[in-house]
Order: structure tokens, then sequence, then C-alpha cells
């Protein structure tokens, strides 16, 4: 815990001193983009999503279960989908019983045949598909010697392949209709890759890069292509990401980082954000003043951006390296920690454990001994 402290208060004095330094000649003409984007939103007009269909990927929890109330209280009908049929089974009621119209099919986004199926049954239930909001993600969360081929095999089929397959299985009816909105959640870490995290990074930026030229090729198609670029938020999802190497380390400094306010956003704030800007088409978005800050910042100045990640990696570089090794969720590496840092944890993660339970985090029942050998194999 002290070596995360200490981690945290010399990032922040390097920033500082950094942005002192050599961001002050770039801080006009960054307001002035920020007063240009913040005056096409406001003259951008919003479309009316009443009664159309909105299908969300990864839905059962966390961001994806709040986009999918959130497009609900839009009067949109509702498909939400997910591999945890239990997970799924939870969603759902919880939506119904928020008056949401919704339809609820396990799908597996990184298998083709799959996602078609999925889209063939909401034809047959609904129709149509109106917008797609390609959601579903998963997180590895160590050094890259921890990490093998597999893990970035696996995020590249959720998150590249999982944007691409849904995309595919929509677009002609798309076409056919001269209508539609396909929404993209990414990450800041496709644009400004982060220690610890490459497999999601490489992934989020193929997803980045997909979504950025997909807009573009169906410009005036009549369909709108929208990139959702998030920074941290408080969904309580690192209870779910996996932890590789040095555990509880690993899991110690993320879900401090993924829990603190002012570091991260409230994730019912971010979901209404995404709604807004689909019903306005917008290119992007990014999410978080601490995102758009990064984002800027690399940008304009990648060599001292990678300079600065390079110094947050070797902060948070254990000791010796990582090992690998079979990976485990964390809400499990949370019980298996010892009582006084386990209860320190919970004080310092307080906001990410309320999301969590908000959001349908935590699997069902307690957590016990035997989920901790699941979770290991």
């Amino acid at each position: 815990m002290t070596r995360l402290l200490l981690f945290a208060t010399i990032l922040f004095k390097v920033l500082k001193g950094f942005l002192r330094r050599f961001y002050k000649p770039f801080l006009a003409p960054m307001l002035a983009l920020a007063g240009f984007k913040l005056l096409r939103r406001l003259t951008t007009k919003s479309v009316d999503l009443t009664d159309q269909v909105v299908l969300i990927t990864g839905s059962s929890r966390g961001l994806g279960l709040l986009l999918a109330h959130a497009f609900a209280h839009e009067g949109c009908r509702i498909v939400i989908c997910a591999r945890d049929a239990a997970e799924l089974d939870r969603a759902e009621a919880q939506l119904r019983q928020a008056g949401a119209m919704v339809l609820a099919r396990p799908c597996d986004v990184s298998k083709q045949e799959e996602v078609e199926k999925l889209i063939d049954d909401v034809g047959r239930h609904f129709g149509q598909v109106d917008i797609l909001v390609n959601n579903a993600g998963v997180m590895e969360v160590g050094p890259l010697e921890s990490m093998t081929v597999k893990e970035f095999e696996e995020a590249l089929a959720v998150m590249f392949w999982g944007i691409l397959y849904p995309t595919l299985a929509v677009l002609p009816q798309m076409r056919a209709r001269r209508a539609g909105r396909i929404v993209n959640i990414t990450s800041i870490g496709g644009k400004a890759s982060v220690p610890h995290l490459l497999p999601y990074n490489a992934a989020k930026g193929a997803a980045i890069s997909f979504s950025e030229g997909l807009r573009a090729e169906l410009a005036g198609q009549g369909i709108t292509v929208t990139t959702i670029v998030p920074g941290l938020m408080r969904t309580g999802s690192y209870l779910n990401a996996i932890f590789r190497g040095r555990q509880a380390y690993e899991y110690g400094w993320f879900a401090l980082s993924a829990s603190l306010p002012l570091v991260t956003m409230n994730a019912e704030r971010a979901a209404q954000q995404i709604v807004a800007a689909t019903k306005r088409g917008e290119a992007e978005r990014t999410l978080s003043l601490p995102a758009v800050i990064l984002a800027n910042l690399h940008g304009l100045l990648p060599g001292a951006t990678a300079r600065i990640l390079g110094l947050a990696g070797r902060l948070v570089q254990p000791s010796a390296g990582g090992e690998r090794g079979e990976g485990l969720k964390g809400m499990y590496v949370q019980e298996l920690l010892p009582a006084p840092q386990r209860w320190i944890m919970r004080g310092a993660t307080a906001l990410g454990r309320r999301a969590a339970h908000r959001l349908n985090q935590y699997d069902s029942g307690p957590v016990r001994q035997s989920a901790f050998n699941e979770g290991r194999e």
C-alpha cells in the first residue's frame, strides 16, 4: 500500500512539472479545440430513439448493463447478450423490473456463427437492429512476462473480432434501410497504451482503427459510427478482471485506480454521455477528464507521453518480475489477501464495490474456497 501511495505521489508531481513546463504553449489551441467541440455538440441535433431496437453486447453486467438501462429510459427496445447465462438471467430480471422491453440471448461474440444466430433471433423477435453497441470486453492485468500468446488471442477475439462479427451481421439490413447507428466502446488504452495491460490495449487499439475507418467508409449511406473512448470508470469491473504474475500486487494497484474519485468517472454519467453521443451521431467522444488530457497529450507529444508511461511502468513493476501461470479473478484475489490488507483494500475501493453491487459484477452466491479453485482452472 505504501508503494502504491508513493507511486501516485511521484506520478502526480511528474505530471504537474511536465504540464507547467511543456503544456502551456498548447493550452490556447487545445482550449479553442475544446470550445469548438462543445459548440458543435450543443448545435448538433439529437434524434428521438423511441421504439428503436438496441443490441448491446457484453451487457449482463458493468457498463453494458448500465447502457441497457439508459437506452431503455429513452424508450428503446433492448437486446442484451453475454456468455454467462446466470449473469444474463439476473440482468434480464433487473431490466424487466425497471420496465424495459428486453430480449436476452446467450452469445459469444468471438464466434461468428453465434453472432449470426443472435441477429437472426433479434430479427424474428423485433424485426431489425437499429442501433448496435459493441461493448463486450475482457481484461488481463499483469506484466508482459506473465502473458502468453493465448492472452493476446483471447483479447483480440472478444474486442476486435467481437466487434467485427456483429458489425458485418447488421450492416446488410442497415444498408438496405439506409439507416442505422453503430457504437463501438473502445478505451483510452487503445490510444495511449499503459503498462501491464498489453493484450487489452492492443485489442482496443485495433478496435479504434476499425471504428474510425468504418465511419469513413459508411459516410453518405445513412449509417453513423460513433467511437467511444472511455478512461477509468467506476463499474466494479476490476472484480472480474483476470490478474497474472504477482496477483495480489497487480490487483492492488489496478483496483485502487479503478475506484478512486477524480481518477475515475461515475459509470451512470458515462452511460448517459454514450447515449447522448449516439443520439447526435458524434464521430468520437472521450470520457473522463484524465482520459481527455492523456489522449491530447499523446497526440501532441507522443515521445514525452511514452516517457511518462515508461516511468509509470517502472513504478508499478514489483521488485521481482511477474511469473507465468493461471490467472485469477479479482474478486478471488481480494478474498485471498491477508486479513489486514483485505480490510484496507475494501475501504480504499468502497466506491468500486458499491458500483459492483449495483451492476451485477459479483458471482452468484458467496465467495467460497471452491470458487478460488474454479478460478484457477
